[in-house]
């Protein structure tokens, strides 16, 4: 009779209802109170015999009061002399007996319910009913367990049906609430596991129920483990609170359960492998000294990104900074570890606000029984050399009792020591240490002059032969940054010393597309002084150059795989290149260098390296240099002696005419042979670039235009030249926009040239702005700017010729 009324519909009021309806035995009026309509649980008489439920008639009576009206029997309506209540302990007895036997028959139905082979409808009410009575009483839960019903809903997990899943976790929540027993019941075997797989499903409603019966079986600290040992549990959960897409009430209670969860150490872990960090760093903070020992431990074998990395430096790194300074061994290994997996660019403000230097440059220096072992002074040096590398201004950051600094002398040479006389692990860091000092203009001149007082060139330039790939990288950079500043040290160590050199072009030579170290191995050549004589023959001899116009060309061509390394190693490339344009004057193999792989075209087809300034200002100046050594090179013609008739009769003695020659050089030229301009359209091209924004091209460039007009060339024809590539123009604009001195200086110089034409002043004459500027440069230049431009005001009459002047009065 109760199953045929069971059909899973309807809402939970009108189910209360219906199972308040639903008796195996009849149901006597007398069971019923008057005003709520429903079995009495508690019942009580009044002075009239009247019986209600108690909470019915002390509501009644209340209402009554604050009304101000008479207290009636709510049935009789008859005006009551008291309100007492009077238990009816027999029938409450009889109704309790009458509800368990019914509850007992119905849960007996509900149990033939709970099966695979029932209608989706049966078992839904099933499982509804148990709800109710579970809801009605605390003790009915007891009944649902020694009833054997709670593996059956457990059994039911795994229906087919979408809805049953679903009413069967809610029905075990509702079982589990405030129930220890029932709880640890579900702990057995696999439920609690199956529980968590229902978190991955794809239905809302499935994921909110497996949350909220998860956070009622949490606070149960025995089930707290379990639920953690469950693989992917704890991940699950941290990606619900996170989630965009989960219902609100859904993120609470996982983040709930994920509270009750950090009752265990084990599960603190898991969350902060997972990205929920802030209970490991609670318990880092607050925990006892073995917990806060633990979790520094654990944090030390994180992978963390940088951004976590800045909130765990923010919130604990003091934290660890203490440990690490007054801790024992096992404490201080465990706090090292931790500050190395969080220190990172980003983080390393933090840390050094802090206090971390002042304990790592003591744990690095410190000698006697309390020093760190070799294993965790790589430690220190690899954190010290992390932060190093952030940027921060070191010259001005204080520490220690004597308020040194990272570059003070002392503390330079001591790291310079140690770098000398320990493993290659350690060795590595603390180079990468004086790379990060070495990259700040405002430090590295403090490290140069403690590396030259400290005579440790040397030393550091072995470095370069280690077998070791990162030592060899770290004071390749090393090096690399010291150039600029000590090139000439750097050179004659390299000079001086056997195979260091050659490791650098072994190095830079490797086809394994572009390194990090061949950026910095060129890099500290190309810094080198390029006119020291010696290096450039040693490279010579050694085949260098041969190597890099190799590897010029083959990037030229695509054949080398890019990296973000491409653009530095290239413009090294060029630079090293370069280097032989400045001794062709007494180094004749560089000369047949230049001859042989014909490097003027290679600088002329590098000038269009859009994008790449530093490779066009380097190609314009290795040009002018090239250029400079084309009247040396030219080859004058050879005229035949004239003929015995020519001796005898003089009309046969007419002046041949030589064609073929250089209208510049006067001579038999060529870019191959004698690099001379005029051939490849190099002309227009170097024109092209005196529109370049980077004013140091725009230098380069008319620089490299100026040997055309230089002395020992016919400069008239120069000029010719400029004119016919309609570069006058631009090279006025040139002067015209002041952008620096030195760019004035050589436009002055280049337009006092071209004003020696007279074609050329006519026109300019009638350009105020010209003889401005030529008047601002008279004024403001340098001695031999003034000197110049008093020359070209001159051509263009501005300025009086008083030279004529003056040889009259002297002859007078």
């Amino acid at each position: 009779m109760m199953a045929s009324s069971w059909d899973g519909s309807g809402s939970q009021s009108d189910d209360n209802l219906l199972f308040d309806r639903l008796h195996i035995e009849p149901m006597y009026d007398a069971f019923v109170c008057p005003l709520t309509k429903q079995v009495m649980s508690d019942p009580v008489t009044l002075e009239n015999g009247q019986t209600f439920e108690r909470q019915a008639i002390e509501k009644w009576f209340r209402e009554c009061r604050e009304s101000g009206r008479k207290l009636v029997c709510p049935l009789t309506l008859q005006e009551l002399k008291s309100t007492e209540l009077n238990p009816s302990m027999a029938l409450r007895n009889t109704i309790q007996e009458w509800t368990s036997r019914n509850e007992a028959a119905q849960l007996d139905m509900a149990r033939r319910s709970l099966n695979s082979g029932s209608p989706e409808n049966e078992t839904l009410q099933a499982l509804k009913y148990v709800q109710y009575i579970c809801k009605r009483s605390r003790s009915n839960k007891h009944t649902v367990r020694q009833a054997g019903l709670i593996p059956m809903i457990v059994d039911m997990l795994k229906n087919n049906s979408r809805k049953i899943r679903c009413r069967a976790l809610e029905t075990l929540r509702i079982v589990a609430e405030e129930d220890d027993e029932n709880k640890e019941m579900l702990a057995e075997g696999d439920t609690v596991r199956t529980i968590v797989k229902f978190l991955n499903n794809e239905l809302p409603k499935e994921r909110e129920e497996a949350v909220s019966l998860l956070y009622e079986l949490s606070k149960s600290e025995t089930i707290c483990e379990k639920i953690g040992s469950i693989n992917g549990a704890i991940l699950i959960l941290v990606g619900m609170t996170s989630s965009n897409s989960e219902d609100l009430s859904t993120v609470e209670k996982a983040d709930k359960t994920l509270e009750n969860l950090e009752k265990f150490e084990n599960n603190v872990k898991q969350m902060a492998e997972n990205g929920r960090l802030q209970p490991l760093l609670t318990q880092l903070l607050e925990g006892p000294p073995e917990t806060k020992l633990d979790m520094a431990g654990y944090l030390g074998e994180l992978v963390l990104n940088n951004d976590v990395k800045v909130l765990v430096a923010r919130t604990v790194g003091s934290s660890l900074i203490n440990i690490m300074k007054s801790g024992n061994m096992k404490s201080r290994e465990a706090a090292l570890k931790a500050l190395n997996q969080i220190s990172c660019e980003p983080s390393a403000k933090f840390l050094i606000e802090a206090g971390i230097l002042s304990p790592l440059v003591n744990d690095l220096f410190a000698v006697g029984p309390n020093q760190l072992p070799t294993r965790l002074k790589e430690v220190s040096a690899t954190i010290l050399a992390s932060v190093v590398n952030s940027g921060e201004d070191f010259d001005s950051i204080p520490f220690g009792p004597d308020h040194q600094t990272l570059v003070s002398e002392d503390i330079v040479h001591n790291l310079l020591h140690l770098i000398s006389n320990t493993g290659p692990a350690i060795e590595c860091q603390l180079l990468q240490v004086l790379v990060g000092l070495t990259n700040s203009q405002t430090t590295v001149v403090s490290v140069v002059a403690a590396i030259k007082s400290s005579g440790a060139t040397i030393s550091l330039v072995q470095f370069i032969e280690a077998p070791q790939k990162d030592l060899r990288v770290a004071s390749i950079k090393l090096l690399k940054n010291l150039s600029p500043h000590m090139g000439q040290e750097l050179a004659d160590a390299l000079r001086g010393s056997v195979g260091q050199l050659g490791s650098l072009i072994r190095v830079i030579s490797e086809n394994t597309g572009i390194t990090e170290e061949q950026a910095a191995a060129v890099g500290l050549l190309a810094d080198l002084p390029e006119r020291d004589l010696g290096l450039t023959r040693q490279l010579l001899d050694d085949g260098a150059f041969q190597m890099v116009i190799s590897r010029v060309i083959a990037i030229r061509k695509g054949e080398i795989r890019g990296s973000r390394f491409t653009t530095p190693f290239l413009e090294g490339l060029v630079r090293i290149l370069a280097r032989v344009t400045y001794v062709l004057g007494d180094e004749p193999d560089a000369l047949a260098l230049c001859r042989d792989h014909n490097l003027a075209a290679l600088f002329i087809e590098l000038l269009q390296t859009n994008g790449l300034d530093n490779v066009q200002m380097i190609s314009a100046t290795a040009l002018e240099n090239l250029s400079l050594q084309s009247q040396n090179l030219t080859k004058l013609p050879e005229l035949p002696s004239p003929g015995a008739c020519a001796s005898i009769f003089t009309c046969f003695g007419k002046q041949q005419v030589i064609t073929g020659m250089c209208r510049i050089h006067r001579g038999v030229c060529s870019l191959k042979e004698t690099f001379c301009l005029l051939e490849g359209q190099t002309v227009l091209k170097l024109i092209a670039l005196l529109d370049h924004t980077n004013v140091k091209v725009v230098e380069a460039a008319l620089a490299a235009l100026s040997t055309l007009i230089e002395d020992g060339v016919v400069i008239e024809q120069g000029v010719l030249v400029l004119c016919e590539a309609e570069g006058v123009q631009p090279i006025l604009d040139v002067l015209l926009e002041k952008r620096t001195e030195n760019l004035r200086r050589r436009a002055v110089w280049a337009v006092e040239r071209l004003l020696r034409t007279d074609d050329i002043a006519y026109v300019v004459s009638g350009e105020q702005n010209v003889s401005t500027a030529l008047v601002d440069a008279f004024q403001h230049g340098d001695y031999r700017t003034r000197q110049i431009a008093e020359r070209a005001l001159k051509h263009v009459d501005k300025i009086p010729n008083f030279s004529g002047i003056f040889q009259n009065v002297k002859t007078s």
